[in-house]
């Protein structure tokens, strides 16, 4: 049968597919829409299968808050190359992703991937730009934080997406300070807000480390504990967003500088997504 130019562009603005890829599902499906979708997507549900063992580690990440900036979301969505993540309707798509965890406020990767874009599943839509680039394509982390005054920051050209929130309400002084401290955290990667936060695993572990690196130098037994507990202190200071020294200015913590911008003000929360870490 005889395929309209009206039908294959109908289909490619539903799936997003190639010319020939559109035209040849019209054909096989005697020019039925839905059953041709249905074949596109099949072909996007076959390149996964296939390439279920290559590593998506490529692809492009979006941080956006919403209007009052009480909440913001960070979307992580994976290809296999640094090419096709930088193309601009891939960056689109993960902008869209983003978009639709935050209007919906969507709490986990697996309640995004049943929400829709245009009428279709997100998960339906990986599969029709899977079938259209002939890659793997997966959502990959993803972050929300919610609160008073939420600040977003991408860095490196998609390659790593900040949250964080500040608990006083949004002015342009504190916006732009907390623009600073999702740099910082960008540039730093802390393991944790602050001393009270960081797991208790993670202490036991840095104490171990401490008291065999006092055994191992010789240190006498009565002050090893001690020592373990100082550099306990240091990883504190390392590693923990509050206490590090702030980028800009090593004088001053990151404490310090928030509370000279504005009198109490601190972070709450924080997120941190970098592409292919997840």
């Amino acid at each position: 049968m005889s395929i309209s130019a009206a039908e294959v562009n109908k289909l490619r603005q539903l799936t997003g597919a190639g010319l020939m890829d559109c035209k040849k599902a019209l054909t096989e499906s005697n020019g039925d829409l839905d059953v041709a979708v249905d074949l596109l997507r099949a072909k996007g549900a076959k390149i996964s299968a296939k390439r279920a063992d290559r590593s998506a580690s490529e692809g492009a990440i979006i941080a956006i808050t919403n209007e009052d900036n009480s909440i913001g979301v960070v979307v992580e969505l994976n290809c296999e190359t640094d090419f096709v993540g930088k193309n601009e309707g891939f960056v689109k798509l993960a902008t869209s992703i983003a978009h639709v965890a935050l209007e919906n406020k969507a709490k986990s990767k697996e309640e995004l991937m049943e929400l829709s874009i245009d009428g279709v599943t997100i998960k339906a839509r990986l599969l029709d730009e899977m079938a259209k680039i002939g890659e793997k394509i997966e959502l990959g982390a993803y972050g929300t934080v919610e609160g008073t005054n939420v600040v977003s920051y991408i860095h490196g050209g998609n390659k790593l997406g900040v949250l964080v929130n500040l608990n006083n309400s949004g002015n342009d002084a504190n916006r732009e300070a907390g623009k600073d401290v999702a740099m910082q955290i960008a540039a730093m990667n802390p393991v944790a807000l602050n001393e009270s936060s960081v797991s208790a695993d993670t202490i036991e572990r840095e104490l171990a480390v401490g008291r065999e690196q006092a055994i191992a130098e010789g240190k006498p037994e009565q002050i090893v504990e001690k020592i373990a507990q100082g550099k306990l202190n240091k990883f504190y200071k390392d590693n923990t967003l509050m206490r590090q020294d702030f980028v800009k200015d090593g004088s001053k913590s990151v404490e310090k500088m928030l509370n000279e911008v504005e009198s109490g003000l601190t972070v709450t929360d924080f997120c941190r997504i970098q592409l292919g870490s997840s």
